[in-house]
């Protein structure tokens, strides 16, 4: 029987960013994939330290942002990639009283780090109010991010391609078919649901689509548009515009009402033609109090779940990534805000 620290179940930003910590650790594991492209890797990559609906933050926001730079700079010295693009959110505001409510956060302590005091014009677009930018925002090289993560694994024989079969798993013996390990991280997003240990945990669905576009006329390459959804130009020559939100809508299709809802959303910002090349979407899963739920099984103690991280994933994933870690090798209490004891 071959034998391992850990065993990770899922492909997301929690499961690739929580593998990190134990390469960064020495720990041995292998992360078991289904191969299916889940709703991290069909993201728009967005790493945004403002609610750009009312121009608030959020928990932690300055400390997530500075322990991404790190981790990715950690994770570029095995793949040999920088993952990180320099590319700045522009909110266009709908009117004056938005400009002035920008004005006034970008003066506040907990907000002048990120809303830039200048405002912006733009070409192309329709921006009658300008725009203003959001510091220390960026993007993640999502695709390339996955892929050569993943590679990177198999390469290291730490991948599974397979579906992980819980009725293999004796948990109380710390075995699953021929490994035995000493902890498995369920990292599995709404797959959790199929989970028989964690299937009661409090996330729920919201499916997100965005479509691919090709623009008539280019609009500035280094900056992300955002009004209703963002958008920005992707490498093989289209744009990225998106991503909706529904709780309703949970089948596994295409709904066209998304489709269109994101049409008529570029259309009022973008004057010109453009083509639809590309649909997407995924089930972000979400949690009421917006916080990721980490935590370990009453029963089986060597058993945890990493989930919740909504549409924040790359800071929640990167971040909470080291808590897990410390929760489980040093013992470091988890912060009660993301503990899954707050929903005993």
């Amino acid at each position: 029987m071959k034998h391992t620290d850990y065993i990770i179940v899922g492909d997301g930003y929690a499961a690739l960013f929580f593998a990190h910590q134990l390469l960064k650790h020495n720990k041995s594991f292998v992360l078991f994939s289904e191969g299916k492209k889940s709703a991290s890797q069909v993201s728009a990559g967005i790493i945004n330290p403002v609610v750009l609906k009312k121009f608030t933050t959020f928990w932690k926001a300055q400390e997530q942002i500075n322990f991404l730079k790190d981790t990715l700079s950690e994770i570029e010295s095995y793949t040999g990639k920088n993952y990180l693009i320099d590319s700045p959110i522009h909110r266009i505001f709908h009117d004056g009283n938005e400009q002035n409510l920008w004005v006034k956060k970008s003066k506040t302590e907990e907000l002048s780090s990120f809303l830039d005091e200048n405002f912006d014009h733009l070409e192309v677009v329709k921006n009658n109010f300008n725009t203003g930018k959001v510091n220390q925002s960026a993007r993640l090289k999502v695709s390339a991010f996955f892929s050569d993560l993943l590679d990177f694994l198999e390469k290291k024989e730490l991948l599974v391609k397979e579906k992980f079969n819980y009725e293999k798993l004796d948990a109380p013996g710390g075995s699953y078919k021929d490994i035995g390990f000493k902890n498995i991280i369920f990292c599995e997003g709404m797959g959790v649901k199929e989970n028989p240990f964690f299937s009661d945990i409090a996330v729920i669905p919201n499916k997100g689509h965005h479509i691919k576009v090709k623009l008539s006329e280019a609009i500035p390459k280094d900056i992300t548009i955002k009004k209703k959804h963002f958008l920005f130009p992707t490498d093989n020559g289209l744009h990225f515009y998106g991503g909706t939100y529904d709780r309703e809508q949970l089948h596994h299709q295409i709904d066209e009402s998304a489709v269109a809802q994101l049409v008529n959303g570029l259309s009022e910002i973008y004057p010109h033609d453009f083509e639809v090349k590309e649909v997407n979407f995924g089930f972000r899963p979400t949690v009421k109090d917006r916080r990721p739920i980490i935590g370990r099984h009453e029963s089986f103690k060597n058993l945890y779940v990493f989930n919740g991280l909504g549409a924040r994933g790359i800071l929640n994933g990167c971040y909470f990534s080291r808590s897990l870690y410390q929760f489980i090798e040093e013992g470091t209490p988890l912060h009660d805000e993301v503990s899954s004891d707050r929903f005993k």
